[in-house]
């Protein structure tokens, strides 16, 4: 008698819910099954995670490595979901967003700040400006955690994260240990760092120094002013989509090639700021997608300059339209 061979959309089920099961059974945190991750996003568009995780502590990541690393199920950590854009199919494995147990922000030394990486960004910008400390002022009205602002390497106005930096932990899932990087161990560049899916960033420590607090408060005053002056916030979006070119701005060489107002779907490029893109009510991920891809396409054609996506593109898309993610 002629046998058949197991379905891989059968096992790969069957892996899901058994890690389900048992992550719900061993964390402390919330477990949620086919949670749509629209809601979690900038964007607000994306499908479901198979598993959702929130852990609360190093003791939930450490038993949830445990259960995952066996079963060969993908991993997403998910910052606040602000450089990101998520498939309408979803994600197929464990997406991780570090709960309040990663939250916290203390002095660990002279004039050094260490925070969790589930914190908001700015909330460690203005708790430095009112200890009169310098060097944070930039990040003030970056949308990101902690956690995610090492893993992009985040910045704004001519500075970026590695700037400050001292050391991050980091738990590696697969591994089932934490390390403490430093900002060459980390490998941190422009906008990217090389952490990979499976490593959840759970503090960070910078380096900052005494200044005057009325100066840093002017900085930070002007950091605010200028995005909520040159970066739309009419519709859902994710930042600058595209990295610049050395030398070069990402959104000028856009607006030069025409390319404001542009629409695909219900995805359109700001008329604001032609490096935004905006998901209007009823856009689809595919929509900014192929919108991504058109724009790459036109500015390679007028300025020989190719695009590289600054937003992290995450699931399976259609990739008919050809987007190019990296160089």
């Amino acid at each position: 008698m002629m046998s058949s061979s197991p379905d891989p959309r059968n096992a790969a089920s069957g892996a899901i819910e058994r890690a389900a099961t048992e992550l719900a059974t061993a964390m402390r945190g919330k477990v949620s099954v086919n949670q749509r991750l629209a809601r979690y996003t900038s964007f607000r568009v994306g499908g479901p995670a198979a598993i959702l995780v929130e852990p609360e502590d190093d003791a939930d990541l450490e038993r949830m490595g445990t259960v995952i690393s066996g079963l060969g199920i993908e991993t997403l950590v998910l910052g606040r979901g602000t450089n990101v854009l998520i498939a309408d199919g979803g994600f197929p494995g464990v997406v991780i967003r570090i709960g309040r147990g990663f939250e916290w922000i203390r002095e660990s030394g002279r004039s050094e700040v260490e925070a969790g990486g589930g914190l908001p960004l700015p909330v460690v910008a203005n708790w430095a400006a009112k200890r009169s400390l310098t060097g944070m002022e930039f990040a003030v009205a970056i949308p990101a955690t902690v956690g995610g602002a090492v893993r992009m390497n985040a910045g704004a106005h001519g500075s970026s994260l590695s700037e400050v930096l001292r050391t991050a932990r980091v738990y590696r899932l697969n591994a089932g240990l934490a390390e403490v990087l430093s900002v060459d161990g980390l490998g941190m560049s422009y906008r990217q760092t090389v952490l990979g899916p499976a490593d959840v960033v759970c503090s960070a420590r910078f380096h900052l120094s005494p200044g005057s607090k009325e100066e840093i408060s002017a900085r930070m005053e002007h950091h605010r002013k200028h995005r909520s002056t040159t970066q739309p916030s009419d519709a859902p979006n994710a930042g600058s989509m595209f990295k610049n070119p050395e030398g070069r701005s990402a959104g000028a060489l856009i607006e030069e090639a025409g390319m404001k107002g542009h629409r695909v779907g219900g995805a359109e490029v700001s008329l604001k700021h032609a490096n935004f893109f905006l998901a209007h009510a009823g856009a689809t991920a595919q929509d900014v997608y192929d919108l991504m891809a058109h724009v790459q396409s036109e500015v390679l054609a007028r300025f020989e300059v190719l695009l590289i996506p600054e937003v992290r593109i995450i699931g399976a898309f259609d990739t008919t339209a050809g987007l190019i993610t990296a160089a």
